[in-house]
């Protein structure tokens, strides 16, 4: 009997312990695994910023027509396909090529511009928020419109800093800052050769050395990165001039970490100049147009300046371009007569997705011969990696 007994305990002791084993689910966390998995989860500190730079915005006539709605202008359709690019960004610099001061001083485009208030509206839609507002054409249409547009400006949310044009003396002494990500910028921007003679000596940031070598040295001593716009340049021409090879290396030596370049409507070069203080100053000689309604290809086929800056060290760490094409529409005979209000359906495209637009254009052109033109030029004497869309 007592044999029996234990016999029916050891059957029962099976079955409780097959079942128990069953019922566990299988790969069930352990208490460590749980933690191992919630450490996994949660987000890694953030060990770069990016910043990007476009360059020209040109709202020329036909630009204007094709923005022209009802009630007023909307450029944004027009770049909207950059929208997640700029988003992904943290620093995101663009040029103003012209000022928008809107009906009051009348919308005109080349060789006088005026754009209107919803350029800036869409620039900072699109996702600007470092604006350089000094180039050739700041005083267009005088000191007034100077006012006016940086009004437009100070009514747009989220701007980091804007430079290069001024409404006084004071402001004009007076140096941008701005932090992101525990980095502190310095920007400054200056401007090489002007369209008109007689606005104010503080409207637009005139070139001047001795100037510019006291505030770099300002800069320099308040930030951990010195960011300098620079107006320069022979137009049309992706060629270093000498005074720009000359300035490149004034701004190095004085302390700049960053130089962009912009007024020759095409891409430049990227050089790395050494610094006198042991550091490198990365000079972009020409970041070329982003929306405009240029005629040669050169004009149209630019690209979006990518820099990577390591947080820690507060330095660039690595250099990218993300090509693209603006682009239009019109007939042979349009072009022939040169009948430029008649171009229509305005739009930027990433370069790899812009084979099937171009085959509408009148652009003689492929997009191969474009990104080996672009890779060129970019890569005469640092290496700047060309991105596709979806390497961005």
């Amino acid at each position: 009997m007592y044999i029996a007994a234990l016999f029916v305990f050891s059957v029962a002791g099976l079955i409780f312990n097959s079942y128990s084993e069953g019922s566990k689910k299988p790969n069930q966390p352990t208490s460590q695994n749980k933690q191992e998995a919630k450490k996994e989860a949660q987000p890694q500190p953030k060990t770069r910023l990016r910043l990007i730079a476009a360059g020209d915005m040109l709202p020329h006539d036909a630009i204007n027509k094709a923005a022209k709605t009802a009630d007023g202008y909307d450029y944004l359709p027009i770049m909207k396909n950059f929208q997640l690019y700029f988003s992904k960004a943290d620093v995101r610099f663009c040029v103003q090529g012209v000022p928008a001061g809107g009906e009051e001083f009348g919308i005109s485009g080349y060789p006088v511009f005026n754009a209107p208030l919803e350029f800036t509206r869409d620039m900072t839609l699109l996702g600007c928020n470092l604006i350089n507002t000094g180039t050739n054409h700041s005083n267009d249409k005088g000191q007034l419109l100077i006012n006016a547009n940086l009004d437009a400006w100070g009514k747009q949310p989220d701007i980091l800093a804007t430079a290069g044009s001024n409404r006084s003396v004071e402001q004009q002494q007076t140096i941008r800052y701005f932090e992101k990500d525990g980095v502190k910028f310095a920007f400054l921007s200056y401007v090489t050769y002007n369209n008109t003679k007689n606005g104010t000596s503080y409207g637009v940031n005139m070139w001047n050395e001795a100037t510019a070598a006291r505030e770099m040295a300002t800069a320099r001593s308040q930030a951990d990165i010195v960011l300098v716009s620079m107006r320069w340049g022979t137009e049309y021409s992706p060629a270093i001039n000498s005074a720009q090879s000359r300035l490149g290396q004034f701004l190095a030596d004085n302390g700049a970490d960053i130089v962009l370049g912009h007024g020759q409507h095409v891409q430049g070069p990227v050089k790395k100049l050494p610094r006198k203080d042991g550091g490198e100053t990365i000079v972009w000689y020409g970041i070329g147009n982003f929306v405009n309604a240029q005629l040669e290809p050169e004009t149209l086929f630019n690209g979006v300046a990518v820099i990577d800056i390591d947080i820690a060290a507060k330095k660039v760490a690595e250099l990218s371009f993300l090509p693209f094409y603006m682009h239009y529409e019109w007939t042979p005979e349009q072009k022939a007569r040169e009948d430029l209000l008649s171009r229509k359906n305005f739009m930027m495209y990433t370069l790899d997705q812009a084979a099937t637009p171009l085959s509408r254009s009148q652009n003689k052109t492929t997009i191969a011969e474009q990104k080996k033109r672009l890779q060129t030029v970019l890569n005469q004497s640092a290496e700047v990696k060309i991105l596709e869309a979806s390497q961005y």
